[in-house]
């Protein structure tokens, strides 16, 4: 198992001015973060239930449909597309194929909680002569928006919590599971004896990706970036803003959902994730607090790299030369793992 991270262990988050009631660097240092755990116990039949769920999903035909052309640019075509998904449900999203040539390799990239109207800073990809598809999980904007699903993340968030089989985020990560089975269609020179797709998510669509990378054989890599959902149990204990804040609300009311949230936790999952993994994660961040984003990284079954970042869901000065420094490592990365 190879493991390359930064060297400069002592390194802290910056003092940055802000106006959270709370210290979104949570007092920790680099040292400290890459000591915090996964959960000590994950529910004993953890595996079975993802298997289970990830071979619905796999049954399910995803019929796509390919839309109406919506922009050429850096290579690419970008297209309106929908597919099916369990519950028998169509969701849309976005298309990208090479504006020439065939494609060599595919990505499913997932999105942050409020979902996405466009393709926006996805395109380009991280490797030429790829295609993609960018897909609006159920009742997110603007594609995935479903009657009765709420769409606000402080509500979608909570929607089906009370118990593991109806917890909405399961039926997201089946949502990603079904994205790659319409690319695979789609792209039918993809699918071969060698997993040539790669995964991209961030925050919402990194903790999604951890969970759903480490039962699906058709995933070659991914790279998570902030991810959420990691170690509960410690989440819990933490001031947030965002999706965390209402999680920690109705945990202070239903504290028996533990119990639930021990199923979507993505360090458990980490921790049976045996593909190489990319992971950036912040030293402050006040949605997604860092220990949460750390103890996905650590706890990893593979191969792992670590882009350390200043902050997340945090604009300063400097956000835009850090996200070219993720671009540039992620295009390194993928370009070593899928080819």
């Amino acid at each position: 198992m190879t493991h390359s991270t930064v060297t400069d262990g002592g390194r802290s988050a910056r003092d940055f001015a802000h106006d959270f009631p709370f210290d979104p660097s949570y007092g920790l240092g680099l040292d400290e973060l890459l000591r915090v755990p996964a959960p000590e116990a994950a529910p004993t039949d953890f595996d079975a239930f993802w298997r289970s769920r990830h071979e619905a999903a796999r049954a399910v035909d995803p019929k796509p449909e390919v839309g109406r052309l919506v922009e050429v640019r850096d290579g690419v075509r970008v297209h309106e597309v929908s597919y099916a998904s369990v519950g028998g449900v169509r969701l849309g999203g976005w298309l990208v194929l090479p504006a020439e040539g065939e494609a060599e390799h595919g990505f499913v990239i997932g999105h942050g909680y409020g979902g996405r109207d466009q393709v926006g800073p996805d395109v380009p990809l991280p490797m030429p002569r790829s295609a993609a598809i960018l897909p609006c999980v159920r009742g997110m904007a603007d594609r995935g928006l479903l009657p009765g699903v709420p769409s606000l993340a402080a509500e979608h968030v909570l929607h089906g919590i009370a118990a593991r089989d109806t917890y909405v985020i399961g039926e997201c990560v089946a949502d990603l599971w079904c994205a790659a089975s319409a690319l695979l269609e789609l792209v039918p020179g993809l699918d071969g004896p060698q997993p040539r797709l790669g995964y991209l998510g961030e925050s919402f669509g990194g903790g999604l990706g951890a969970l759903a990378l480490p039962w699906d054989e058709r995933f070659a890599a991914g790279r998570l970036t902030v991810p959420t959902f990691g170690n509960h149990p410690l989440r819990l204990t933490l001031e947030c803003v965002g999706s965390g804040a209402a999680v920690r609300r109705y945990h202070a009311e239903h504290p028996e959902v533990v119990d639930v949230l021990g199923y979507f936790d993505a360090a458990t999952a980490a921790a049976r994730l045996s593909k190489p993994v990319l992971v950036a994660a912040a030293l402050f961040d006040p949605s997604v607090p860092p220990p949460g984003q750390f103890a996905v990284y650590n706890a990893l079954a593979g191969e792992r790299e670590l882009k350390v970042l200043e902050a997340g869901h945090f604009e300063y000065e400097g956000t835009r030369t850090e996200r070219a420094g993720l671009d540039a490592a992620t295009a390194d990365f993928f370009a070593r793992m899928l080819t």
